[in-house]
């Protein structure tokens, strides 16, 4: 709104005032301007000027609606000058306001049409709040150039000259009165004498000692932290230091972004609030709502009706404040209003998070399913969100995965609070909280209190599996964590086996339970500890001899480009699979085996992979010759040395188009829109191994295959088949004197199906058959629930007695591939080689 107006010069008879007579300003006011003894020259004057029709500024014939910046025509750039700066003189800023009074004359809308000062970026230095508040920027001279006026400058800045047009103060609107201010007393109309009391500045109310907000100590950042503030219209009021911006606002501070329609800065409290449309970006983190209130000292706040994304890999790191030298907080991160009115794009889940409820083991040309992950991405809304540097709380709050609405699966909860723990584990703890599948059927989540563990660890509360060999069926477990450090976690899992104690009728017997055990440790980056053991009865006399498995695994990375891995590792009883000749237990192993990782043989298309090792094994034989004659069972203990490398290449035959990836079409089964394909797969494979008892096996496969998939799984029937099928033909020479190891299926025949069959329902099946003998080695069973943001597979193989269940939750911006489960800890034995955890 206009600044009231002085008169033009009073008539010649003026009484003088002394000095003595002038109030003295507040301690706490800033100096705006000081006026000596005022002596005034008798002299003929001009008659004074008729007032103007219009009302006073604080008349109350003047309707406010509300508080709001005015439009000063382009957008402003202010700038806040330094405590202390060379300050013009108090003649001269007088003799300029007198300048000014005769340019106020002027009609009001003749004065609101003139442009003021030019649209560019602000950027003002937070004073401290222990500091007086400074001093007003100058206000650029109404009569100057068209170009002065648009890009004022200090004096200093542009020519070097002091003139007093350079030094007019910055003369901008004073805040509107509210009910808790102290009214302001109407102006005296155009031609009325101005008394000497006038001309003095008196402290605004709210500006008193005795009202002055102690001092607040920042958290982050320091006293002159720069703020950057960017808009189409900005209105500052020189009293209380608060500037109001409007019109596609952007403000960024300490790494910090803020976008919004309107924007009211506070210098000196270093207090930000925003509204309509706002957007807070802290590194990956985005927040938006209707209303932000942002206290920079304290760096905390909160949004009102807020939605947005939390990255959980850099959560911690966003949510607390940067360092004063971190260069990375001045980089300036894309608007998020732009981001926020495109249309989803580039969705991709080449990952999620597995839990898999039973027991199972790694099957040759089949991937293993997932257990553990993590959901890097995540998708909520709330009614309020109060947030610091150590997390956030919000009420009413929904969390999602699914980047489309509605979502197909949320979690609803009243409260919810997001805290950093340390650097690789964030809590959330909530209140009341539930899982709901397609804004429908619901579940309670019991457990209120989740830990989000960027380590490896295995999730639920309590889970069920089935394992007929070694626990007797059906059993239930759940895992504690005693100890969890960056660097060490220990784990120890009680198991009860319901199946076992109905059929022998003894619900507290000793051998129904059992406990398996896990330990993993960090000893430096590129070396690690793992350590596993498992009871499968706790009965002393069985645990001994057959019921108790344990390894211990020392695992170095050598290599950067291709790393390699060195496995040092002891194992007892360790259960194997050897496909015809079944289950085969080691009854202890220690050695040293050098794993390679899949390296491309330059644009040959070619992968080439090699194992060596060297083992001390005790197992079962069948060689007499070998065994003593007065034994107690038919193991022996051999020196082993064996090498394998494999070359495998693909050759892609067909390929088809994906659907766009949207939720009716690309997205609506499945986490990533289905490419349809046709490929060859080759392999082939030379092991050798040979024994302290000089017998050696050799052996030589190939592999050919054909895999592919059909139909987008888009459509309600039969829109999707995938399927595999591959022969191997292997060439022996030699025979190994265990029995874990020796190759005896030389001819395997592997297949595989899956099939849509109504909706999100999907079965199939994937088998080994043994041509030599035309028996069935092994046969896994599926079905499948696949949803875009979830899916459950039932899984069960009869020949190995082994069943799961098998819950995933799909990331949409999930980086890196999966370890394979542990399962029942049974590991397959390929051409005499066992397979790597």
């Amino acid at each position: 709104m206009p600044q009231p107006v002085p008169p033009p010069e009073p008539p010649s008879i003026v009484s003088t005032s002394q000095p003595g007579e002038f109030a003295p300003l507040a301690a706490s006011t800033p100096t705006l301007f000081s006026v000596p003894t005022r002596t005034m020259q008798t002299g003929a004057v001009a008659a004074p000027t008729p007032p103007e029709t219009l009302p006073p500024e604080s008349s109350s014939s003047i309707s406010i609606p509300k508080r709001s910046a005015v439009l000063l025509g382009s957008p402003i750039s202010v700038g806040h000058s330094v405590v202390g700066a060379k300050q013009p003189p108090a003649s001269q800023e007088l003799q300029a306001r007198n300048r000014n009074s005769e340019n106020k004359t002027q009609p009001v809308k003749e004065r609101a049409a003139a442009p003021v000062l030019q649209k560019s970026l602000s950027v003002s230095q937070l004073p401290s709040v222990d500091q007086q508040p400074k001093e007003p920027p100058p206000e650029p001279n109404p009569r100057e150039s068209e170009d002065d006026r648009l890009s004022p400058l200090p004096p200093s800045e542009e020519t070097g000259r002091e003139s007093e047009d350079d030094r007019l103060p910055l003369k901008l609107p004073p805040e509107t009165p509210r009910e808790s201010d102290t009214p302001v007393s109407p102006s005296p109309l155009e031609g009325e004498p101005w008394s000497e009391e006038e001309l003095v500045p008196v402290s605004p109310p709210r500006k008193t000692q005795t009202q002055q907000p102690s001092p607040v100590t920042p958290t982050t950042g320091s006293n002159g932290s720069v703020v950057e503030l960017t808009s189409d219209r900005q209105e500052y009021e020189v009293d209380r230091q608060v500037v109001t911006a409007e019109g596609d606002v952007l403000l960024r501070y300490q790494g910090s972004v803020v976008d919004a329609d309107r924007v009211q800065l506070n210098l000196p409290n270093r207090i930000v609030v925003g509204e309509g449309n706002i957007a807070l970006k802290r590194g990956a983190q985005t927040i938006r709502g209707d209303r932000l209130e942002y206290f920079f000292a304290q760096d905390s706040g909160f949004v009102l009706n807020a939605s947005g994304e939390i990255y959980q890999p850099t959560a911690g790191t966003d949510f607390s404040g940067p360092l004063p030298n971190d260069t990375r907080a001045f980089a300036r991160p894309l608007s998020d209003r732009i981001l926020a009115n495109q249309p989803l794009s580039n969705i991709s889940s080449p990952g999620g998070f597995g839990a898999v409820f039973g027991a199972g083991r790694t099957i040759q040309n089949q991937s293993a399913f997932q257990q553990g992950g993590t959901l890097n991405r995540l998708r909520f809304q709330a009614d309020r969100i109060d947030f610091d540097s150590e997390g956030a709380i919000a009420r009413n709050v929904r969390f999602t995965n699914d980047p489309f609405s509605p979502p197909e699966l949320e979690v609803r909860a009243d409260t919810a609070r997001f805290r950093r723990i340390s650097p690789l584990v964030d809590e959330i703890t909530s209140t009341n909280s539930r899982l709901v599948f397609d804004q429908g059927f619901s579940i309670p989540i019991f457990q209120d209190r989740r830990l989000i563990d960027r380590r490896e660890r295995e999730p639920g509360i309590v889970t069920f599996g089935y394992d007929d060999g070694d626990r007797g069926g059906v059993f239930a477990e759940r895992t504690f964590q005693l100890i969890s450090t960056d660097k060490i976690l220990f784990r120890v899992t009680p198991q009860y086996f319901i199946q076992k104690a109905i059929t022998e009728g003894d619900y507290i017997d000793p051998s129904v339970f059992g406990v398996r055990s896990r330990l993993d440790a960090t000893l430096s980056p590129t070396t690690t500890l793992r350590g596993t053991a498992v009871f499968t009865s706790l009965d002393p006399e069985e645990i001994a001899e057959d019921e108790l498995r344990a390894s211990l695994r020392l695992r170095q990375t050598i290599g950067t480009r291709y790393p390699h891995t060195l496995n040092l590792e002891y194992s007892y009883r360790d259960r194997l699979f050897n496909g015809s000749l079944g289950f085969q237990t080691v009854q202890s192993s220690i050695g040293a085996v050098l794993t390679s990782p899949v390296i491309p043989l330059g644009n040959t298309g070619i992968n080439l992979s090699y194992q060596a090792g060297a083992q001390i094994i005790n197992a079962d034989t069948d060689r007499i010759d070998l065994l003593d004659p007065v034994r107690t069972n038919n193991r022996v203990t051999l020196n082993r040395y064996q090498g394998s490398a494999t070359l495998s290449r693909a050759f892609t035959l067909w390929r088809g188009e994906a659907l766009p990836a949207t939720p009716t079409e690309g997205l609506r089964y499945t986490p990533v829109p289905i490419v349809p394909y046709l490929q060859l797969t080759t392999s082939a494979t030379g092991v050798y191994s040979g024994y302290s008892s000089s017998d050696t096996q050799a052996s030589l496969s190939a592999d050919i295959g054909l895999q592919g998939q059909i139909g987008h799984f888009s459509k309600p029937f039969l829109d999707y088949t995938g399927f595999n099928v591959s022969l191997s033909q292997i060439a022996r020479n030699g025979t190994s004197p265990f029995l874990f190891d020796r190759l005896v299926d030389t001819q395997v025949l592997y297949a595989g199906i899956t099939q849509q069959i109504y909706g999100p329902f999907r079965a199939g099946f994937q088998t080994a058959i043994s041509l030599d003998t035309g028996e069935s080695i092994s046969t896994d069973y599926f079905l499948e629930y696949s949803r875009r943001t979830y899916n459950v597979i039932l899984r069960y193989n009869p020949v190995l007695e082994l069943g799961s269940i098998s819950l995933r939750i799909n990331d949409f911006n999930w980086l890196g591939n999966p370890d394979p489960f542990p399962g029942s800890g049974v590991r397959p034995v390929i051409q005499g080689v066992p397979a790597t955890d």
